[in-house]
């Protein structure tokens, strides 16, 4: 390490294990009431800081960016997606930005195929059910679900965690559909017999269950509107773990209370933390707080991603998960 030990600041609590390595390495400012900052916050966090450690949480923005010091040079993001940074903006005052790419894999993809079970086997109509003391016993026709097993799966997205779903979904005996912007290679679409599809609309047609797992950028926002849904067959069910705002969901809403397809299951949401009134109201939707990468051992390896990509940048070496151009 440089005799000059960075200054490093936190927005957001982290593990236990992983603030206390940081404050081994650096001179950190920790957030110990895990308040979410606002943009008067990290504009000054931006101002006195060498390192700044956001999360999903943050919008580092523009006009935020525009208070950095000349000594702030590395966003070393705790997570995967950098959607919320303004990678143009960091690149103008020569800060580098870092993730923490391939340890949320598994996690996020468990929870894939979580929402898949709990949708189509109404495992949270269940649950209210017997809470709410209505259950009168079992019933040859009561709570009646759909089988995953011989299902079209439909995966939007097909990098890590897209694979890591397809793999799981041949496990439950899925038949694997894709759509991405680029083919995968022969080999990878063998291990999982996947099929690709060229356009996104031919796939929707098709499949019985949608899963999204692409990032968000500019030409994926409301990927999945009005038109995407109507696509889609009657008894298909939406499943979303990449970002809220890939689907509209006032088109969502609309669609479900019409009947257009079967039900989603949601882990995020386009106005996070708000969620939309429609979504909450309907009883074919299982919701989750945005828990495909909640894990402890996530967090952790999370952590330990973010710093070893200080400590490179602080020894004068390029970060092992720099973000480049075109990282989505």
């Amino acid at each position: 390490m440089p005799l000059k030990r960075p200054t490093v600041v936190v927005t957001r609590r982290l593990p236990q294990g992983v603030e206390t390595r940081m404050a081994e390495l650096f001179d950190v400012e920790l957030n110990f009431d895990d308040h979410a900052m606002d943009a008067g916050q990290l504009a000054a966090a931006m101002a006195r800081a060498d390192v700044v450690v956001p999360t999903v949480s943050d919008h580092i923005t523009a006009e935020v960016l525009g208070h950095a010091g000349p000594q702030l040079k590395l966003l070393a993001n705790f997570g995967t997606g950098v959607d919320h940074i303004d990678l143009p903006a960091a690149r103008a005052h020569n800060i580098v930005v870092t993730n923490t790419p391939g340890v949320l894999t598994d996690d996020t993809a468990d929870m894939v195929m979580a929402l898949i079970l709990g949708v189509s086997r109404r495992i949270g109509e269940g649950e209210k059910l017997l809470r709410a003391g209505e259950w009168t016993g079992w019933s040859p026709t009561g709570m009646l679900g759909h089988r995953v097993s011989g299902k079209r799966l439909g995966i939007v997205g097909m990098g890590r965690i897209g694979q890591a779903v397809a793999a799981r979904a041949r496990a439950f005996g899925c038949q694997v559909h894709y759509h991405n912007r680029h083919r995968l290679p022969a080999a990878a679409e063998r291990v999982v017999e996947a099929t690709y599809w060229p356009t996104l609309a031919a796939m929707l047609a098709r499949v019985d269950i949608v899963s999204i797992n692409c990032p968000l950028t500019p030409e994926t926002h409301h990927l999945i509107d009005d038109a995407a849904l109507r696509r889609m067959q009657r008894h298909v069910y939406l499943i979303n773990v990449a970002r809220g705002e890939v689907v509209d969901e006032a088109a969502l809403v609309a669609c479900l209370a019409r009947g257009g397809i079967a039900g989603a299951g949601l882990d995020v949401f386009e106005r996070e933390p708000a969620v939309t009134a429609g979504l909450l109201a309907l009883p074919n939707v299982a919701l989750v707080p945005h828990l495909g990468s909640a894990t402890f051992e996530g967090r952790l390896d999370m952590g330990e991603k973010v710093i070893a990509n200080i400590r490179s940048w602080s020894d004068g070496h390029r970060p092992p998960d720099q973000v480049l151009e075109g990282w989505a």
